[in-house]
């Protein structure tokens, strides 16, 4: 049926991460599935799924810290009974992964 429409569908084998760019942040979206939707000669590409985190922009030539929101921060001290600035410094240490951070906190 989609093909009588002048549609097709097709995956992107192996991808490791897609990042959309803003120029305040960037959505980094660790192995998702992504297809490719063709249609009247557009592309449409669908992500799905994968582990979702925000950053700052990256500068070329420098490594950039993920972006640490406040929420996040109180999460991982609540969870481990450490300061503020303890989670702030454990997301930044482990990219903004709260799980890591948690579990880096508690060793």
């Amino acid at each position: 049926m989609m093909q009588r429409m002048g549609m097709s569908m097709d995956g992107i084998e192996d991808v490791q991460e897609v990042i959309i760019r803003t120029p305040s942040k960037e959505v980094v979206i660790q192995q998702p599935e992504v297809a490719i939707l063709n249609m009247q000669g557009q592309k449409i590409y669908q992500v799905i799924g994968g582990t979702v985190t925000e950053r700052a922009p990256q500068r070329e030539g420098a490594a950039a810290k993920p972006a640490v929101s406040e929420e996040d921060a109180r999460l991982v001290a609540d969870q481990t009974g450490k300061s503020l600035q303890e989670a702030k410094n454990a997301l930044i240490e482990c990219d903004g992964d709260l799980a890591k951070a948690i579990l880096l906190l508690q060793s």
